[in-house]
């Protein structure tokens, strides 16, 4: 089970199996025993204050930025859509007769700020992926080739696609893409580095071999400055972890996430070591309705923990409220 695809949805819209978690945070947080000690050691300095954002009303994307997409998924074949403010979508070569639903390769979706497109059946050869550095110089071109401003964006994280088995398990000897997220920043604070699906504030691009175009995905909503929020104390966050209003982030493909939430309960102690501040669409905890894309941008605490049994420990990342008016709301509920 890939909880992690929830985790990238836990301010915004939530697919049906996992509906009646989105506003039930404790499902994802470990309960802790009163006789747990939380302790916190992070000394990583935050804002006093951090801004909240709104997103602005939909509008075209130009038709530079829809032409050079196009071109950049090799689909000039297929015309190049006028800029509009419905969504746009093509679909792949299947043929008269096909049985089942045809699968979106590319899609410009105004109402979301959002354009991707995913390669069908990509070449899965292990050879002649470049280096590292090649393919981040690439992402940079391409991004300003989609009217990223180079200065709103930062390098955030590479991700890494491998082959697969029978089971759909990773085989990681066997790497076949290679992925590049630039993340958008607000006030120097990057979003969420959860860049290999599209969900993030920013562009990521992923290559294969001899730097074949795999993916690529665009998510740039208009926004503005709504509130300047007060971060939230050590205290609180701690209160927050107490009441089980904050969510274990799960690893990558996990597949025994809700066990491994279960045992950190039985922890003897549980260290904070280190917080950082983080950007996602959407409210903790709150499902749009209508299919709406979220109207907020809020800021979040990224959590590192140590988790001590006693004879043995565990690192855990927890995703926490990290504005102070977030954390009363949660508690209040």
């Amino acid at each position: 089970m890939k909880v992690f695809a929830f985790i990238t949805a836990i301010f915004t819209t939530a697919s049906a199996c996992f509906a009646d978690f989105t506003n039930s945070p404790e499902n994802f947080s470990p309960h802790f025993s009163t006789n747990t000690e939380i302790i916190w050691q992070a000394t990583n300095r935050l804002p006093e204050s951090l801004w909240i954002y709104k997103r602005l009303p939909p509008h075209p994307f130009s038709a530079t930025v829809i032409s050079n997409a196009v071109v950049l998924a090799s689909l000039q074949s297929k015309g190049f859509p006028k800029p509009s403010t419905n969504d746009f979508y093509i679909l792949e070569d299947k043929g008269p007769n096909y049985p089942s639903l045809i699968p979106e390769i590319f899609c410009i979706s105004p109402k979301s700020a959002t354009i991707s497109y995913w390669l069908p059946h990509p070449d899965n050869n292990l050879l002649g992926i470049p280096a590292d550095e090649v393919l981040v110089r690439r992402a940079w071109a391409y991004a300003r080739e989609l009217g990223v401003d180079p200065a709103q964006v930062a390098f955030k994280t590479l991700t890494s696609h491998f082959n697969q088995d029978e089971n759909y398990n990773d085989l990681t000897n066997q790497l076949c893409g290679r992925g590049v997220f630039l993340s958008r920043q607000l006030d120097g604070i990057s979003f969420t580095d959860i860049g290999d699906n599209g969900a993030n504030g920013g562009f990521w691009i992923e290559f294969g071999s001899h730097e074949q175009i795999r993916a690529f995905s665009l998510v740039w909503p208009d926004l503005k400055r709504d509130k300047f929020k007060q971060t939230a104390s050590p205290q609180q966050i701690i209160a927050c972890i107490r009441a089980h209003k904050i969510i274990v982030i799960p690893n990558y493909n996990e597949e025994k996430y809700f066990e491994r939430v279960r045992t950190l309960a039985n922890a003897k102690k549980f260290t904070i070591t280190k917080i950082t501040p983080n950007y996602t669409e959407g409210v903790m905890g709150e499902v749009p309705t209508n299919d709406a894309p979220p109207e907020f941008i809020t800021p979040f605490a990224d959590l590192e923990a140590v988790a001590d049994f006693g004879n043995s420990n565990a690192t855990v990342r927890l995703v926490s409220p990290i504005v102070s008016s977030e954390v009363s709301r949660l508690l209040a509920k």
